[in-house]
């Protein structure tokens, strides 16, 4: 510092306080971006979890925050949605204001069409979408498994996922992925003997002690 005829603290003084800005109010906190469509049920899916946004946003593509702590969707720039995170799987943060006022509640999209469309394979078919729709806190969390189930009939025959659905309902697994794996695993051809599916047996084995081995 010969040259500037000061100490470093002058320097500082003189030139880097002047333009110094004050720190952050906040400590910095970690944060991954994701992209994520708005679905047809008004939600989001961020890390296997369904978080509500606008409905009027309905299948644009939103820009995601996720932090330890709190779940931000963007939209050209403009925060449209903030959620304190959850790590409930497979479950729905819903806010009312995110909903779709009754007087245009969800045009085309409603409960009742569902189950005019689940009709259309069978009895069975319509009231499992109708047992979905029922069970969730909002008709709208339920219409992706619904349009899933629905949509089945594009794989199998229609005489199958009337039969499957016959089994969820009496099993009490009213679900799409309890549907697919029934049908993957042609459960519905099966006869029904009354018993709910398990495990199979051990198959014979000269090393397997039976029960007579511990009486």
């Amino acid at each position: 510092m010969r040259q500037a005829k000061k100490s470093r603290r002058e320097m500082f003084e003189a030139i880097d306080l002047p333009n110094a800005l004050p720190l952050p109010a906040k400590s910095y906190e970690y944060a991954e971006w994701y992209k994520a469509r708005v679905q047809l049920n008004y939600h989001v899916e961020v890390e296997r979890h369904y978080y509500s946004a606008p409905y009027h946003l309905l299948h644009e593509r939103l820009d995601i925050r996720l932090t330890g702590a709190i779940v931000e969707a963007f939209h050209k720039g403009e925060r449209v949605a903030a959620h304190a995170r959850s790590y409930n799987k497979n479950g729905y943060t819903t806010l009312k204001e995110h909903m779709p006022p009754s007087h245009r509640y969800y045009a085309e999209w409603n409960p009742a069409r569902f189950i005019q469309w689940a009709g259309k394979t069978g009895e069975a078919t319509a009231r499992l979408v109708e047992t979905i729709l029922a069970t969730r806190p909002y008709p709208e969390q339920g219409y992706k498994a619904c349009l899933g189930i629905i949509n089945l009939t594009r794989d199998y025959e229609p005489m199958r996922v009337e039969a499957a659905a016959e089994r969820a309902l009496k099993f009490q697994t009213c679900s799409y992925r309890s549907m697919k794996a029934i049908l993957s695993a042609g459960l519905d051809r099966q006869p029904d003997n009354g018993k709910q599916p398990g495990l199979p047996g051990l198959p014979p084995h000269q090393n397997i002690r039976g029960p007579e081995y511990y009486r």
